[in-house]
């Protein structure tokens, strides 16, 4: 693997992803598919299309990808991994928390991930060689060492357990912190602890393609990523700290 090579590719192909949809919203936000919570876009078919027609034209490896699933029937141990628009809901409603996140994983373990938030024109990359950087300028996770003076970003996935019980529990575990983001973007949170706006981000039943760019820039800037229990179907849960915060 020439990882300098792949985060060209992936760097590309965020960046001509992210123009298409800020470039592009008023003809790409039309409604494909909604439930209870969740929504899809033309913005997302058409950003993956185009991702992965870059991917495949520069890059041998094969593609995971959030609406299209598997290139090939056996990933093997080195595979991208795709999510074209992390935060759809929030592009839809003109939220400005939405980027392009793109990943090239080995066994599991994010290598290379890159995340474009194209509403601020923000780049933000990292590999298992090289520091994290946003804009070509490094960044690092926070010092913050207690969760009382620190920032936990957290999301609700589509499966969320909504009951009172559950409910009660993580209102427990918010009390620990001195604050508590929300924003609709696994991929977004990720990069705020990469960069120290914020200090942990963990979250249930993520999907690997939310948070694999984001876990290897977290690790990139000093942080700690971990994704356990993978399912089937790339569903994982998450924990993304500044490696300083024991939660």
């Amino acid at each position: 693997m020439n990882i300098e090579k792949e985060l060209n590719i992936a760097k590309k192909a965020a960046l001509t992803a992210g123009e298409m949809l800020l470039n592009q919203k008023d003809t790409l936000n039309n409604s494909i598919f909604s439930s209870d919570r969740d929504v899809k876009l033309e913005a997302d078919i058409a950003a993956e299309n185009l991702i992965k027609d870059i991917i495949k034209n520069e890059s041998s490896f094969p593609i995971l990808a959030e609406e299209s699933g598997k290139s090939v029937n056996d990933l093997g141990d080195i595979f991208w991994v795709v999510d074209p628009l992390d935060g759809t809901a929030n592009y839809t409603r003109n939220i400005p928390l939405c980027c392009v996140s793109i990943a090239l994983v080995s066994n599991l373990n994010p290598v290379i991930g890159v995340i474009y938030d194209f509403n601020n024109d923000d780049l933000y990359e990292g590999t298992k060689e090289n520091q994290a950087l946003m804009n070509n300028q490094p960044i690092n996770v926070s010092d913050i060492s207690e969760k009382n003076e620190g920032i936990l970003v957290t999301g609700l996935p589509n499966a969320t357990d909504y009951s009172d019980k559950a409910m009660l529990m993580m209102v427990k575990d918010f009390q620990s912190w001195r604050k508590v983001r929300m924003i609709g973007s696994a991929a977004m949170a990720a990069v705020y602890v990469a960069s120290g706006k914020a200090d942990l981000y963990k979250e249930f039943d993520a999907y690997l393609w939310d948070i694999a760019a984001g876990a290897a820039i977290v690790n990139a800037a000093g942080g700690r990523a971990e994704i356990t229990n993978l399912r089937d179907n790339y569903q994982v849960d998450v924990y993304l700290s500044n490696s300083k915060i024991i939660d």
